[in-house]
């Protein structure tokens, strides 16, 4: 029998109304399952205004309460001394260029050398700064016992795994409550997942959530149907909405853990400091077991604090902000982190990708301070498991972070903020600006060897032309060159090897040391396939290609070969043809640039090795690349791994979500309490997906046909639209639609 569009809208109506008088029910004390708590609580909004990049008033920012000196010592030698070990490095590559003359070829070596150079001698002379805080000493704030304020952890979901969210989530939920304080947090998952899959497995994970914990634990979810603004637009959409009722709200990503003493003490940090505005903790990666995440999570270990702890010492209180595991006051967020769109279309317009800078330079701008606590240890997460995967994140980082150019000359901005914005631009043009000094060089050596001199040229010279250079010099210099690039590895591996605690827990000194030489040379490897990958990725940006968003892959696995040879065969393909032509020009060249061809032409098994399981275990098994995270897993880890493995047991993220919402009919009425009052359809307006959706349901006999039919897009659809759930939970499942119909034929 049809069912008109009147009658949908009627039984949707008529559910709208039922939702909203459950919603407004209060639920009992020990409410259990048959009565749960209300999923989300009454809306506290905070206006949330779009801030101009271009328009700023000096009156407007806030006076500090407490005035701090600023780290100038600390930033003049960092800065002084790049500078002066920059210029160093460019005379003396003019030197080594300028034995009979500079051509406009050797011009352009000289200033891609010297911008290069540039790079890795501010984050030599930085990682000198961390180094020595290291040697003193840098202490936690004491675990606090009691709090004032309300602080609500937010949890951003976009098509992750749910065992592993939920878990997290449970895990530093117990954390805190060990340490007496959690009264004082809420817990949000904030979903934009546009899988109907992922979002299904979220709202029972949910559930089940709260029936583990009781209704004492204060957990909601809300899901939005729309993404706008990607995770930004998702913390927007809270902050407005209920940011009103917290203090302070410690944002997470899909993949962070924190321990209840790291939580409450980033709380504790924020109520003793009335000037913060964001504080950021030091995250290290952990439960990583491919080889390439073991790189990570080995280097992120041994040489990060060095790196962290130098940039917070000369940052001071106008540091930078990494989107996650870090503390934020609502208010002042609410305020002034208002993101504009920028105009035009992606790559460089439309909405901030790399949005947590923004956010740091907008709230920095207004007079809050932001700044890094690298010695609060118990902060975590995790890293791509394989080379491939880091790519896909990079492509993404890449774009947001060359998408600053357009926000680094915005007014108001402090120096010590556009500093920020300037390294991460680089650090994506660092490839590019590499791989055409080794261009420039190639055509150099090739003019050396092959272009004859031009000795009657049309201005009076009495020597040719002829491009010479000092072999002695640039070797010397090649040196000097390393030494600085390996420098901030060497500090953390002194500091390392000099701490009983870590040395014992990371294999002991020799196995530590053998580690050390393992990432080293793998990361010399990685070097050029990962510039030669940045590189297209800032081309492509450039030419005005958007990467889109997609979901970070954080399992454990390889990747399937053919996909690995599609993805590297053009670097391997470089590799070969940089090698055959630098050793047809001179032997040497082949020599000096045998690092560079060996990674690119060892591309593909490089890449299939870095996401394997049996390799990083192999080598955890030799104890190498171990860290002391992974020699005596925090308990926290230990509890998450736990409760993830149990709720993987339980199928959650393979169950089908159209099936999941039709066999539970208990489930399916929480559902429909969490959908938005949908705005009534407007006459002769047809929503396609829907009226196909709509027709795949009324010509179903079952709900197996229905499984069939609906593609995901049209699911998501049906699962939003309480008169096309109707429909849905009235089909029988196969067996019952083909006994109903033996009946009838009698």
């Amino acid at each position: 029998m049809a069912v008109s569009l009147d009658t949908l809208d009627a039984a949707k109506t008529s559910r709208e109304h039922g939702a909203r008088d459950l919603e407004a029910q209060p639920a009992p004390v020990g409410a259990t399952l048959s009565a749960p708590l209300p999923p989300l609580p009454p809306e506290t909004p905070l206006a949330m205004p779009v801030q101009s990049l271009k328009v700023w008033s000096r009156k407007d920012v806030r006076k500090p309460v407490v005035r701090r000196p600023r780290p100038w010592l600390a930033r003049i030698f960092v800065f002084a001394a790049s500078i002066g070990l920059t210029a160093w490095g460019a005379m003396e590559m003019y030197r080594v260029v300028s034995v009979s003359g500079v051509t406009a070829l050797q011009w352009a070596l000289v200033a891609l050398f010297t911008v290069n150079f540039s790079w890795i001698a501010l984050a030599f002379t930085s990682a000198i700064v961390g180094f020595l805080a290291l040697l003193r000493g840098r202490r936690p704030p004491p675990v606090p016992t009691s709090l004032k304020a309300r602080t609500v952890v937010v949890m951003p979901v976009y098509n992750e795994a749910t065992a592993r969210v939920f878990a997290s989530l449970q895990a530093m939920y117990e954390e805190i409550a060990a340490t007496g304080l959690i009264q004082h947090f809420d817990f949000f998952i904030l979903s934009d997942s546009t899988q109907p899959d992922a979002w299904i497995a979220e709202e029972r994970a949910f559930w089940a959530l709260r029936e583990r914990l009781g209704p004492q634990a204060r957990f909601y979810y809300r899901h939005r149907q729309k993404n706008v603004g990607r995770k930004a637009g998702n913390i927007e959409d809270f902050v407005t909405r209920w940011g009103g009722a917290y203090e302070h709200m410690l944002v997470l990503d899909a993949d962070s853990l924190m321990t209840g003493a790291c939580i409450t003490r980033l709380a504790a940090a924020m109520e003793a400091d009335p000037d913060a505005g964001i504080i950021q903790s030091l995250p290290l990666i952990i439960n990583r077991n491919t080889l390439f995440a073991r790189l990570q999570q080995f280097a992120a270990k041994i040489y990060g604090p060095v790196i962290a702890t130098g940039l917070a010492v000369w940052s001071g209180r106008e540091g930078n902000y990494w989107g996650h595991n870090a503390i934020i006051r609502t208010k002042a967020f609410a305020d002034h982190c208002g993101l504009p769109h920028l105009s035009g279309k992606p790559p460089f317009g439309g909405h901030i990708l790399s949005h947590d800078f923004v956010e740091a330079a907008l709230i920095r701008r207004a007079g809050w301070t932001v700044y890094m606590l690298p010695e609060l240890d118990g902060s975590y997460e995790e890293s791509p498991p394989s080379l491939i995967d880091l790519a896909t994140r990079d492509r993404r980082w890449c774009q947001g972070n060359l998408q600053h150019s357009r926000v680094i000359g915005a007014a108001g901005l402090t120096w010590p903020t556009r500093q920020h914005f300037a390294t991460g631009i680089f650090s994506y043009l660092a490839s590019p600006l590499w791989l055409m000094q080794l261009m420039v060089g190639i055509v150099l050596v090739l003019q050396t060897r092959y272009v004859r001199p031009e000795y009657f040229t049309k201005e009076f010279s009495l020597f040719p032309a002829w491009p010479r250079f000092d072999a002695e010099r640039a070797l010397q210099l090649f040196g000097i060159t390393m030494a600085i690039l390996l420098a901030p590895k060497l500090f953390g591996l002194i500091l390392a090897l000099v701490r009983g605690s870590i040395r014992r827990a990371s294999g002991g000194g020799f196995r530590l040391v053998v580690s050390a030489l393992i990432e080293v040379i793998m990361s010399a490897l990685l070097a050029p396939i990962l510039m030669v990958i940045q590189s297209g990725a800032v081309f492509q940006i450039i030419a005005g290609r958007d990467t889109g968003w997609n979901p970070q892959r954080r399992d454990d696995g390889s990747i399937p070969f053919r996909d690995i040879v599609r993805r590297h065969r053009l670097q391997m393909l470089l590799g070969v043809v940089t090698g055959v032509s630098a050793f047809m020009i001179a032997p040497s060249l082949f020599g000096w640039m045998s690092p560079t061809i060996l990674g690119l032409v060892l591309a593909i098994p490089i890449s299939a090795a870095s996401g394997m399981l049996s390799m990083g275990l192999a080598l955890k098994g030799a104890g190498l690349l171990l860290t002391p995270e992974e020699s005596s897993p925090p308990p926290i880890a230990t509890r998450a791994n736990a409760l993830m493995a149990e709720l993987a047991a339980s199928g959650i993220d393979e169950a089908s979500a159209v099936r999941a919402v039709h066999d539970d009919p208990v489930f399916r009425s929480r559902h429909e309490t969490m959908l938005p009052s949908a705005p009534r359809r407007k006459r002769g307006e047809i929503d396609r997906e829907r009226a196909v959706a709509e027709a795949k349901l009324l010509d179903a006999e079952s709900i197996e046909d229905a499984l069939e039919w609906l593609h995901p897009k049209e699911a998501m659809v049906v699962l939003h639209d309480r008169a096309l759930l109707g429909l849905l939970s009235g089909l029988p499942a196969r067996q019952d639609a083909v006994a109903e119909g033996a009946v009838a034929a009698e």
